[in-house]
């Protein structure tokens, strides 16, 4: 019979080293777009200022780099030109592109080809300097809390797949 003490033990052991399995992500390619089926979720393959060519498979152009004043004038657009619903990723959104067996950059390069090893924004203020919005690097595949909205990042755009079906 166990006694309190290991019993305890073994119960704060059990606490610390069980994690939950976060959902992975489950990606479908399709032409421009790559869909999330876990999180319901459809991105954009390129980077925004590229735009994808179905004769090579990728992404052609170069990618630019946007503030956030810039970024709204960007989702109308795809708005316009894509249907409604587009927006910035969430960081834990866009953290689920990482890819820690790839690159750099950190993603997979078939699902999202010429990305650039950068931080990417999301649309997530930090909670400890609210001026301060949070990125994913993909080229360390870190995240940061640290850049104003003043400054210019890479951007990928996402939709939830419900806005994208209304459509």
């Amino acid at each position: 019979m166990l006694t309190k003490a290991p019993l305890l033990s073994l119960l704060a052991f059990l606490a610390v080293t069980a994690h939950p399995m976060a959902a992975q992500p489950t990606f479908y390619a399709r032409d421009s777009f790559v869909l999330d089926l876990s999180r319901g979720l459809e991105w954009m393959r390129c980077s925004v200022g590229q735009r994808w060519s179905l004769e090579s498979e990728s992404c052609t152009g170069k990618a630019v780099q946007l503030n956030h004043e810039e970024i709204q004038q960007v989702i109308l657009q795809a708005d316009e030109q894509l249907g409604p619903g587009w927006r910035l990723p969430n960081r834990e959104e866009l953290e689920s592109l990482l890819c820690k067996d790839c690159g750099p950059p950190m993603i997979d390069p078939k699902l999202f080809p010429q990305t650039e090893p950068m931080p990417y924004w999301t649309d997530e203020k930090n909670f400890w300097s609210p001026k301060n919005y949070w990125s994913v690097n993909f080229m360390t595949g870190f995240t940061y809390g640290r850049f104003f909205p003043s400054q210019q990042q890479m951007l990928r755009l996402v939709r939830n797949r419900k806005a994208a079906a209304s459509n």
